[in-house]
């Protein structure tokens, strides 16, 4: 299956001298400067008739005709999986993702993940690149995420997450008692020895991690965070490379470590939580369509508050000064 592309537009004069895929790009501002120059690259772009290169200069006058093919979405099948959504209309979808949900399909996890559920919730979203799926969280990690309903959508959504103007904040429990908050700025890359792991590298991509404190116990800080650069994994790499990885964390968490004198509760429950300690708990966003800004904040889920809950009854239990 595939959709079809029909756009023409006329080069304003005031583009005199501008490269096509520039002037593309504005004349088409609802698709993303990638997809133009596949256009270009492919010929399914054509400039009076003709297939120029996304750099040849334009004059002015030019007719600019697209006759271009999208793929849709079929080799992944729908399937009836409960979102839990926070709001929807015909542009986006706001859910609150629950822990063990993989986002994409990958090896081994071909079928039951959020685009086999979105592709049944809302089946217009096979239109859509990767169903709509414009940024990820981990498996195990629970919280908010947006998804665009429209190509449209999904291209305005991808630019904000580009600029920094979409804001994401997550909350975290993470071993270690910090003494204040702070700011993480390293580089970030797979790892050199086992490329199913992220890295802080010398020669990685930008990565930028603000946190601060909102609760500290004996052996333990509850912190909020809030990303500039939405690297993969890029949390719980930093908070590991300053020496406060994830409570539950498997792959950066470090040796399992428990505080001295626990109550039998609060071991039971370390040793339980499984998954690193982390939630998506705010979104912040353009709508891609009315210009209006949005914010959602989600509340943590139990497991989470469970933890705090045992890490705040052993602070009070030893009367630990906060």
């Amino acid at each position: 299956m595939s959709e079809q592309i029909q756009l023409e537009a006329t080069v304003p004069d005031s583009m005199f001298g501008m490269r096509l895929d520039q002037a593309v790009a504005q004349l088409f501002p609802d698709y993303s400067r990638s997809r133009i120059q596949g256009w270009i690259k492919e010929g399914e772009l054509t400039v009076d008739g003709q297939v120029i290169r996304p750099r040849d200069k334009l004059t002015g006058g030019e007719q600019i005709v697209v006759a271009a093919t999208i793929a849709v979405i079929e080799e992944h099948k729908a399937e009836q999986i409960p979102l839990d959504i926070v709001f929807e209309d015909e542009h986006i979808l706001v859910l609150n993702k629950p822990s063990g949900l993989v986002v994409h399909p990958a090896p081994g996890h071909s079928e039951g993940t959020l685009l086999n559920a979105l592709l049944h919730h809302a089946p217009e979203v096979a239109q859509v690149p990767r169903a709509g799926i414009v940024h990820r969280l981990d498996r195990e990690t629970t919280g908010l995420m947006v998804v665009a309903k429209t190509i449209q959508a999904q291209t305005d959504l991808v630019e904000q997450l580009q600029d920094r103007s979409m804001g994401r904040e997550y909350e975290a429990v993470v071993q270690g008692v910090m003494i204040g908050g702070g700011k993480v700025d390293a580089p970030m890359g797979r790892h050199s020895k086992n490329r199913q792991k992220m890295a802080v590298v010398g020669i990685g991509k930008e990565a930028v991690t603000h946190y601060r404190v909102l609760h500290k116990f004996r052996s333990h800080t509850h912190i909020r965070l809030k990303l500039e650069t939405g690297r993969t994994h890029q949390i719980r790499v930093h908070m590991s490379h300053i020496n406060y990885p994830l409570v539950g964390d498997p792959m950066y968490g470090g040796r399992f470590r428990l505080p001295k004198n626990t109550s039998e509760k609060m071991q039971q429950v370390l040793k339980n939580f499984r998954r690193q300690a982390l939630h998506a708990k705010k979104l912040e966003l353009w709508h891609p369509a009315t210009g209006e800004h949005c914010s959602w904040e989600i509340d943590l889920p139990s497991d989470l508050q469970q933890l705090l809950a045992v890490l705040t009854r052993d602070a009070d239990r030893y009367d630990y000064e906060l």
